[in-house]
């Protein structure tokens, strides 16, 4: 299963949490299966999202959309955001 791991900061994670919920519909009808949001526990400014995806092709045009950016943007996501793409080789519940 692929991942997306996304590490950004954001000026203000109260304004920018509403708008990643308004973005929910966008990233499942992109092939999403689900996220986990995180934040720093040193800076609670600093949000981590690892994003389940369909395929990897899908999780790659999403990443790079227009409309993705434009969401951040409106979010007060700050600079340049580390984006990884990821292939899931084992979970386990411990």
């Amino acid at each position: 299963m692929p991942f997306i791991l996304v590490r950004h900061t954001v000026e203000d994670f109260a304004t920018w949490k509403p708008s990643y919920d308004e973005h929910a519909t966008m990233r499942k009808d992109a092939g999403s299966k689900g996220s986990q949001v995180l934040r720093s526990a040193d800076n609670p400014q600093e949000v981590v999202v690892l994003l389940e995806w369909d395929n990897l092709q899908n999780a790659q045009a999403f990443a790079g959309s227009l409309d993705l950016r434009a969401a951040m943007e409106k979010a007060g996501v700050i600079g340049q955001p580390d984006i990884l793409f990821l292939d899931e080789v084992e979970r386990s519940g411990a």
